[in-house]
């Protein structure tokens, strides 16, 4: 398997993407699409004005989402994402159960998208989650 990390993200090749299956990123008010394999909601609440109908997640794992105190610390201000990132890193380190559920998806569906509720779509956890889990 070859990887090659570039600039913070993480290139794979197109061999890479069999072995590995996918990870996306997506706003959760956008349209649902089958591509989206399986749907993992990565927020610790619950998107506004959002029903459960309309989300069709398969799993939310709330508890993956960054710390109450890291979350209102970042408050979406882009100067402050690479702490952010790493802080974020830090804590996932210490939830191995929690990301292994993301990597198990991945190997049993083939494509995983995490689901956020962020205006922001390039500085938000569900971003910094896929980089951390395409490190592993």
């Amino acid at each position: 398997m070859s990887r090659q990390v570039v600039a913070g993200e993480i290139a794979f090749s197109e061999n890479d993407a069999e072995e590995l299956g996918i990870i996306k990123v997506k706003r959760i008010y956008e349209q649902f699409s089958r591509e989206d394999g399986f749907r993992i909601l990565v927020d610790r609440l619950w998107p506004r004005g959002m029903s459960k109908e309309k989300a069709k997640i398969d799993l939310w794992l709330k508890e993956i989402a960054p710390s109450n105190d890291l979350r209102n610390w970042f408050c979406h201000e882009q100067m402050k994402w690479e702490p952010f990132r790493k802080k974020y890193e830090d804590e996932l380190e210490a939830k191995p159960e929690l990301v292994q559920k993301i990597k198990q998806a991945e190997k049993e569906h083939g494509t995983v998208t995490l689901l956020y509720s962020a205006k922001d779509e390039e500085h938000n956890q569900a971003v910094a989650l896929m980089v951390f889990l395409k490190r592993l």
